[in-house]
């Protein structure tokens, strides 16, 4: 039977079953991924998409419903540079169609014509051999052999062996595609996409065996990062009022590159690589409400993958203040807490600095607060080093300050079963201390020690470490709830000056109470030299909340009065900062 034209249902039951087939090839998408980035992720990004759009799409009494819902869960659930390509494809398609009230030939036509642009325009740098080369190609190629067939599912049919065809040029079309002996992995799954839409359309399975006559194989993941200019794959899903995805893409355009911004007047997704994810959240905010954020580290994936230095995977939170020239050299894995800011989700550390916190953190109306790791992506992190790593050590902020702890025992048990060890610590501390400890293990891991004999040692020191914090002013442990408002005004009222510390169970304490910050110092002096005196100081490290001026007067009395240099002095965790307050230097130790 002929199909002239698709009526609602028929054209979303197509659509689905495009998603489908998609989800179906995830794996093989994945192996051929080497371009932009090799890092073996378009197939799951794709396949993340159109999960999100069979589970969030709805079939209406309206056309125009019907087919908004599917344009808003593509947005929803894009991941990567082609997910979110062909998010706004599908936001272009939809948009061409939503007033049919039956699609035929030329409408569907014409609709495939108006997608082009849409797809072309999220790009700031479009490159041919990719898949906007073949969304272009299925295009022309509807139009051409619609004067041939009058059949929809024939002209599909049709136009999806020319697909096929334009799809093997891709390999010659980029040197990276060409080197791997690939096609392109985008391109790969907009086709599969069109396979599975015209199976349905004509109720039979074409009859081709795909991967065998294009010639999928490949060594999909092995370029070598180097060759990257930037370090972060960024991501974000901002909703707002009245946005314009052009003024976006104008924002973010000198913070990296193969930027991709897709959406509508309600909904942007962006795709950016960087150095400075950190400022494309900053700048992000002035559009509306950071709805999600994604981070991926490449540099550390691909070390993982081809360069991993030890057998053992040192884990911690970003409460773990510890310069970061460290932890790129010991490859150590940071889960960064999240901080929520004028109802918009940040990551200590990654996409939000300690110095743009600073520039508004006075004027916010509603203080942040901060949020443990979700389970579920801390399960698939533990999950993604267990296939590299057969040991992780994991050191957490103390269980008594944070849910931190609890997450990470919970997530291990998923791993239970497998050939991987692993150990979870409580370190008892936070900030420097916590950061202390894990650069020990980290040495303690080069130096050839196992896991069980690094963990035991890291036990045995946590008693012997502290830390030692000079607070300026208590209104920011006012503001976040640290300290009872009845407390803070008596505080205030008496002008205290306190040093807080932690107890041996990890709960927060009023180390010293002092009315002058001078007076503050010198009682964590006192402390320093009898602790030097009687055990002697192995290591130590100084941090700060925005007040290098007090951390440089820190870092001469002790280096005078302990005969050596700090480990480090470092800017401490947004989180931290958030508690303890714009003004706050400490000192941190580990005792002999």
């Amino acid at each position: 039977m002929n199909t002239l034209a698709l009526n609602k249902d028929a054209f979303f039951h197509s659509f689905m079953a495009g998603a489908k087939e998609v989800i179906r090839r995830k794996n093989n998408l994945n192996e051929i991924n080497v371009f932009p980035v090799a890092d073996g992720d378009t197939g799951s990004n794709l396949a993340s998409m159109m999960q999100t759009i069979l589970k969030e799409s709805n079939l209406d009494e309206s056309t125009e419903k019907t087919l908004k819902s599917i344009a808003d869960a593509a947005l929803i659930g894009a991941r990567g540079n082609s997910g979110i390509i062909f998010a706004q494809y599908i936001n272009g398609l939809m948009d061409a169609l939503k007033t049919a009230d039956e699609i035929t030939i030329e409408r569907f036509i014409h609709s495939a014509e108006a997608a082009v642009p849409y797809a072309y325009e999220a790009i700031a740098t479009p490159v041919e051999g990719t898949m906007i080369t073949l969304m272009r190609e299925f295009a022309k190629a509807l139009k051409q052999f619609a004067k041939e067939v009058a059949d929809l599912g024939e002209l599909l049919a049709k136009t999806y062996e020319f697909l096929k065809s334009t799809l093997v040029k891709t390999t010659e079309m980029l040197p990276a595609l060409k080197k791997a002996k690939v096609v392109d992995a985008g391109a790969k799954g907009f086709v599969h996409f069109i396979e599975g839409f015209t199976n349905h359309v004509r109720q039979s399975k074409l009859e081709t065996d795909f991967d065998e006559e294009i010639g999928s194989s490949g060594d999909g993941g092995h370029e070598d990062f180097e060759n990257e200019t930037y370090r972060y794959c960024t991501e974000g899903l901002v909703q707002g009022e009245n946005m314009d995805s052009n003024a976006v893409k104008a924002a973010l355009a000198d913070l990296g590159d193969s930027l991709v911004v897709a959406g509508n007047d309600t909904t942007v997704r962006i795709h950016i690589h960087t150095d400075k994810p950190q400022d494309v959240f900053f700048r992000l905010r002035e559009f509306g409400t950071i709805v999600e954020q994604k981070v991926d580290d490449m540099k550390k994936q691909h070390e993982i993958v081809h360069n991993r230095k030890h057998d053992i995977a040192v884990v911690t939170d970003s409460i773990a203040d510890l310069p970061k020239s460290f932890v790129d050299e010991h490859q150590i894995h940071v889960v960064p807490i999240n901080l929520m800011i004028e109802g918009s989700n940040y990551y200590d550390k990654l996409t939000i600095s300690s110095e743009n916190f600073y520039r508004f953190m006075d004027e916010l109306e509603t203080y942040p607060s901060s949020a443990q790791p979700n389970q579920k992506q801390m399960e698939n992190f533990l999950s993604f080093l267990s296939t590299y790593y057969p040991n992780i050590l994991i050191l957490s902020v103390s269980a008594k300050m944070s849910g931190t702890y609890n997450v990470f025992k919970q997530a291990t048990k998923t791993l239970s079963g497998s050939d991987t060890n692993v150990r979870v610590v409580d370190t008892k501390q936070n900030s420097g201390a916590e950061g202390l400890l894990v650069m020990k293990a980290a040495e303690l891991v080069k130096a050839g020690k196992s896991l069980d004999e690094t963990a035991d040692e890291i036990e045995r020191l946590i008693p012997k470490t502290k830390i030692l914090v000079s607070v300026k002013t208590l209104k920011y442990m006012v503001r976040s709830g640290r300290l009872s408002k009845a407390g803070g005004t008596v505080g205030k009222i008496v002008n205290l000056k306190p040093v807080v510390s932690i107890d041996e169970t990890g709960e927060g304490i009023i180390f010293e109470k002092s009315f002058r910050l001078k007076a503050a110092t010198n009682k964590i002096a006192r402390h320093v030299k009898s602790v030097q005196d009687s055990t002697g100081i192995e290591r130590y490290a100084i941090v700060h909340a925005n007040a290098i001026a007090r951390a440089k007067e820190y870092e001469t009395m002790f280096t005078k009065l302990l005969g050596k240099a700090p480990a480090y002095i470092m800017d401490i965790s947004t989180v931290v900062a958030m508690n303890a307050g714009i003004g706050t230097v400490a000192l941190a130790y580990i005792s002999d």
